[in-house]
């Protein structure tokens, strides 16, 4: 039986520090039918010379520059453009997997139809400060409904919002890894590349019944100074995910419940963010026509309370 090929994805800009470790974990896979496709963005470091090396030493390894910078998700797609896997993983240029993550990742597509992708347990990590936490852990390993997945990422809770943690089939990256989103306020996502990552996520979950989730470590997400994520401000990377977010709850939720309580969110968190940068005041800029702006007080209260239970269990430890 001929084994499926897998495409790892590594798109890169000036990574000279970080990526050979990043590319040793992919090469290092157990699961042998896999193909390395790097895409350079123009790096001005030694990155791309560093890169070419490898594709010369191993054949797995297929490495492209641009002749010009086309900014991240240009870069990301451009990166999927050139695979020939049928199944898709994303592994950002300061991460790194595990060599069983495609093996053990891998076997769920591969028996369930119904399954849109597989994520993992992950560790974030700052090899300065030797901080190590754990995240995105759910649960037992298994197979999950999207609901529970799509409620989490909208109203909060340990799922993940990048990709690097996950597989995908080739098939649902090419139709759901967006360029750009239509926002009102005029972001420009496609160089933002904060919200396109998890509405692949979202808009795949809403295609499938299921997803699958494996309770290991499997994944490791460096945190560093000059990740996007990290170097972007915080509260402008939290608008931009809830942008992104309330794009797909005003084109693929129907439901009111969930769609008010998402709205309770944003509205709390503006309560929080009034002096943002990016200019957005109400719960009506999120949304293109405005029309789902509805609240959910009940689930307020809630969320209030929660908060200030938190708060004081988190005194009382630092007093004990």
């Amino acid at each position: 039986m001929i084994k499926p090929l897998v495409s790892i994805l590594l798109p890169v800009y000036n990574r000279e520090r970080l990526v050979k470790k990043t590319i040793e974990s992919a090469i290092n896979q157990t699961y042998k039918n896999i193909e390395i496709i790097v895409v350079d963005n123009q790096s001005t470091d030694k990155t791309y010379e560093i890169l070419k090396d490898y594709a010369e030493k191993n054949p797995k390894v297929r490495v492209y520059q641009n002749e010009e910078n086309l900014g991240p998700v240009r870069n990301w797609i451009k990166c999927l453009n050139y695979a020939k896997g049928e199944y898709i993983k994303i592994l950002w240029s300061d991460d790194l997997i595990t060599p069983t993550f495609i093996e053990k990742t891998l076997s769920y597509l591969i028996k369930y139809k119904d399954i849109g992708f597989v994520f993992t347990g992950t560790e974030i990590f700052n090899e300065e400060s030797e901080q190590k936490n754990k995240a995105y852990f759910i649960g037992d390993t298994g197979i999950y409904s999207t609901e529970k997945f799509i409620e989490g990422i909208l109203l909060g809770g340990p799922f993940p919002v990048s990709p690097g943690n996950a597989l995908f089939r080739k098939k649902d990256v090419k139709k759901n890894l967006l360029l750009e989103i239509p926002n009102k306020i005029g972001s420009n996502f496609k160089m933002n590349a904060i919200g396109n990552d998890v509405l692949l996520y979202l808009l795949t979950a809403n295609e499938y019944p299921n997803f699958a989730f494996l309770n290991e470590t499997l994944s490791y997400f460096r945190a560093h100074s000059n990740s996007i994520s990290i170097s972007t401000n915080k509260v402008d990377v939290t608008i931009l995910y809830y942008l992104a977010k309330a794009y797909f709850v005003e084109n693929y939720i129907n439901e009111k419940r969930l769609t008010r309580k998402f709205n309770t969110k944003l509205f709390l968190n503006l309560l929080r963010h009034k002096s943002n940068k990016l200019g957005v005041k109400s719960i009506r800029d999120f949304y293109s026509d405005g029309v789902k702006t509805g609240i959910d007080f009940v689930y307020m209260l809630q969320v209030i309370i929660n908060k200030i239970k938190i708060f004081f269990n988190k005194q009382r430890k630092q007093n004990l």
